[in-house]
């Protein structure tokens, strides 16, 4: 399929902005959606709209069904065990903090160690010191260098008997960085084989092929709407034994074994972390985002992403002014750089007059930005639909942007 019946999919991309053609760059923050996800939700308000587990009655079944495929298509999708290690969440955020909440307040201990890296969401830290303040266990860092990638030298450091967590980012959203895993997690297990360890895989899940069996990570999180389907839905996989160990962190509907007044006992998961009415129109356009993609070819989205990823970064040196910010040995979709002493706002401004959408700020990654030594970066990151004509519109509305603030 060519990088033009892709874009061809999708579509919000054909419209103009301020008379322009839209340029979207912004595909780090959120992908835009391909109809077939669209049409999917569509189709199940329209004609089998019911919950799920809780109706003796076709349309129920027939919802049911098809959620409970997608939750085994998911687990295929990064090779999970079994779909039973899947929970559906709102997202990543919610799934880090099921996971701080349900395992963090259960395991942590005053003096455990909870071990990130700079590189990660806020996401990825606050959750962490919340559950470590109220348990507490103490935050460690591990450093990167100047072109952003993690000094791993520092684990023999920083790993230790009272390394409770590693959670860390899969692909850094601030700068791109893809952190070598297969590299970094024996090493936890040799040095801290107590530890668990979390992989926030947002920025990964969309553009790389992930076996959390390859990997052995113990939990593994991504969003729906950064991978081509809607806002509102989230995965969260755990191994089995430790899900199975974890207690509920939200009560209510559908994850109860058995009530009464004296004494509530549980379902296993993951119906344990699934309390209430889930997003049923949103995993079901998650399921038909998958199918996209596999259709697709994820070889496909690396090999076209990397493409344009390349042409982007030799495009933007040529830039005078033009600074980019980190120089990953593996870098992911995403290119972070400023423009001489132009604020990020003031040129994402200009650019969007163009009807160029990339994000400036300091991308919810303050550590990692202080880190850099810059407040906020302007960021264009790429996905399947990205063409090469929108790097050369945004090369040609950023020189604009640097002869507007030189007059």
């Amino acid at each position: 399929m060519t990088e033009h019946a892709i874009r061809s999919q999708f579509p919000v991309l054909s419209q103009t902005i301020n008379g322009h053609p839209l340029a979207f760059l912004d595909s780090a923050a959120t992908t835009q959606k391909p109809l077939c996800v669209i049409e999917a939700m569509n189709d199940f308000y329209k004609n089998h709209y019911s919950s799920v587990k809780r109706g003796a009655y076709a349309l129920s079944a027939k919802t049911t069904q098809k959620f409970e495929e997608a939750r085994s298509k998911i687990a295929k999708f990064i090779d999970a065990p079994n779909e039973n290690s899947i929970v559906f969440t709102k997202g990543t955020t919610e799934s880090i903090n099921l996971v701080a909440w349900s395992y963090g307040l259960a395991n942590f201990e005053p003096e455990d160690e909870i071990l990130l890296s700079v590189l990660e969401h806020h996401a990825n830290i606050v959750s962490w010191q919340i559950a470590g303040k109220e348990r507490g266990a103490k935050i460690k860092v591990i450093p990167c260098d100047s072109n952003g990638d993690l000094q791993i030298s520092e684990l023999d450091n920083l790993l230790g008997k009272k390394t409770k967590m590693v959670a860390l980012t899969h692909t850094a959203n601030s700068v791109g960085t893809i952190n070598p895993l297969q590299k970094i997690i024996p090493k936890i297990r040799e040095l801290a084989p107590q530890a668990k360890i979390l992989i926030d895989a947002a920025q990964g899940a969309p553009h790389s092929k992930i076996s959390v069996q390859n990997l052995d990570c113990d939990f593994l999180v991504f969003s729906g709407h950064k991978i081509y389907g809607p806002t509102g839905v989230g995965v969260l996989y755990g191994k089995p034994a430790i899900l199975a160990g974890m207690p509920p962190w939200q009560g209510g509907g559908e994850m109860i074994d058995k009530v009464t007044f004296e004494k509530t006992t549980f379902a296993a998961p993951p119906a344990r972390f699934e309390a209430g009415t889930p997003p049923v129109a949103e995993v079901l356009g998650l399921s038909t985002a998958i199918d996209f993609i596999n259709e697709t070819g994820m070889d496909n989205i690396i090999a076209h992403e990397e493409q344009i990823t390349e042409y982007a970064l030799n495009e933007l040196k040529k830039i005078e002014g033009l600074q980019i910010v980190g120089n990953p040995k593996n870098r992911g979709s995403i290119i972070s750089f400023v423009l001489g002493n132009i604020h990020p706002h003031d040129a994402a401004m200009i650019l969007d007059e163009e009807g160029i959408a990339v994000r400036a700020g300091h991308h919810c990654a303050q550590p990692a930005m202080e880190h850099f030594g810059v407040s906020a970066t302007l960021r264009a990151s790429f996905a399947a639909y990205s063409e090469e004509w929108e790097i050369d519109r945004l090369c040609q509305a950023l020189k604009r942007t640097a002869n507007i603030f030189a007059g």
